[in-house]
């Protein structure tokens, strides 16, 4: 999306050179830290003699609509020892660096029916409106991203791996509340890409017939050069970070090509081309594919610090995605109807399987001492704790990763008895916040930073 202005009195920096960049015909394409290049980052050279070199804090957030399967849904001790339900299964490999939140709720969100009503304003906390015209709050996200985004070339990516609805709900809300998770004002959600080469092409500023040639011929002269004059270790981050990069480029070539003959299509028939199912819309047919397209390309742009913040909407509220690689028949909202099943428990690890997965990529890109996960915070949440009752009185979520030491980790955090004051999903979200060196007086309905995170 496009830079926001900078907010009035806000004390973000002017935009630093952080990364080097393998230059080419209309690319620039920013690569991840490599130590052995000295010089490139004056917030580096700011460190005191002995400190650890400040490293950007990355914020993303994932969403699946219609709630988990609420009796998998929990962890038990502290760190390497914690103990985790079936569906937090994928996280395991992350006990040390995770935090299971438990308790919190939206008040906003209660007691006005179920869905729309449950989400459009879950990363906001700002009451929503029914009828004709949408009205609600800026998400957390995006308040992040007016604060931050002038230090990277975008200010965040908003995606998702369904398409939005149309129309209203029989509470009278808009379906656009249930369908879009990043609000960039009170009036207007930030559209979703739900195309992964598009989210590709924005990355790489890909345009026009650019796209008909490949990002790393664009720069294979530089990157030889550059090659010869990084360190030994530099050489094999370089390597794998160019491997990596072509590895998704080939499946996004495939991707582009279905995209353009699924548009004829829907010229042909007359037809809105988001009106149509997949794949004949052109998105990938596996969801696993489409879901994991969409985590390596935020993968990308946090290590090369393109951006970064990041949403990823995974199912949105009254999700229709099918699940046929689970053996599972129902669409996800229907089988969110009996979330004690296997089945509806098999799609909600499906969906957390996603944030692990970003979380281990992450986790393997070495950022000074630490990682790039190190230095992120990636939060898990639904907009319901049950979709069998519609229940929203808590809300899962958990996060991954400490923001460069500032938010403690290896911990299952219950709220749940502390008072409805002191259980807000807008107190985390101002902790969250805070950390990443956004300070604000009050965020949705809180004005209090959450006890003991």
């Amino acid at each position: 999306m496009n830079r926001p202005p900078k907010p009035p009195g806000s004390k973000g920096r002017d935009p630093i050179p952080r990364r080097a960049f393998l230059r080419g015909v209309g690319v620039a394409m920013a690569l991840p830290w490599l130590e052995s290049l000295p010089g490139l980052d004056r917030a580096m050279a700011a460190a005191e003699p002995g400190e650890p070199a400040p490293f950007p804090k990355r914020f993303a957030v994932f969403f699946m609509g219609n709630g988990i399967s609420p009796d998998h849904w929990w962890a038990r001790g502290e760190g390497a020892d914690m103990e985790l339900g079936r569906t937090l299964e994928p996280l395991a490999p992350f006990k040390t660096k995770l935090n299971l939140i438990h308790g919190l709720f939206n008040h906003s969100a209660t007691g006005l029916g179920i869905h729309p009503p449950m989400t459009g304003n879950l990363l906001s906390g700002v009451p929503i409106q029914k009828g004709a015209i949408i009205h609600g709050g800026i998400s957390m996200d995006q308040m992040l991203a007016r604060h931050l985004g002038q230090d990277t070339p975008q200010s965040s990516l908003v995606l998702a791996c369904e398409q939005p609805m149309t129309g209203y709900h029989e509470t009278n809300f808009s379906n656009a509340y249930g369908s879009h998770i990043s609000w960039q004002s009170a009036d207007s959600p930030v559209p979703n890409e739900i195309y992964p080469s598009l989210a590709f092409d924005s990355l790489f500023e890909n345009r026009g017939s650019l796209r008909n040639l490949s990002v790393l011929d664009r720069v294979k002269d530089r990157a030889a050069q550059l090659s010869r004059q990084v360190s030994a270790t530099d050489k094999v981050k370089l390597d794998e970070y160019l491997a990596s990069v072509r590895e998704v480029e080939k499946k996004i070539e495939r991707l582009r090509v279905d995209k353009s003959r699924a548009g004829d299509r829907a010229r042909d028939q007359g037809r809105p081309l988001l009106s149509m199912k997949r794949p004949e819309n052109g998105l990938p047919e596996d969801l696993r594919e489409h879901a994991r397209l969409m985590c390596d390309i935020i993968a990308m742009a946090f290590q090369t610090d393109k951006t970064r913040i990041a949403s990823l909407l995974l199912a949105r509220d009254l999700s229709a995605l099918y699940y046929p690689f689970l053996n599972v028949r129902d669409a996800h909202h229907g089988a969110s109807h009996n979330d004690t099943s296997d089945g509806y428990e098999s799609i909600a690890r499906f969906h957390l399987s996603q944030l692990a997965y970003l979380a281990e990529k992450l986790d393997a890109m070495p950022e000074g001492t630490g990682t790039v996960l190190d230095n992120s915070c990636l939060m898990f949440i639904s907009n319901m704790w049950s979709g069998t009752k519609h229940d929203n009185k808590k809300v899962p979520v958990v996060t991954v990763g400490g923001l460069g030491g500032t938010l403690a980790t290896g911990r299952s955090l219950n709220y749940l008895d502390a008072g409805d004051g002191n259980r807000k999903l807008c107190s985390l979200y101002l902790g969250i916040m805070d950390r990443m060196g956004v300070h604000l007086d009050h965020f949705g309905d809180a004005d209090s930073r959450l006890a003991n995170l």
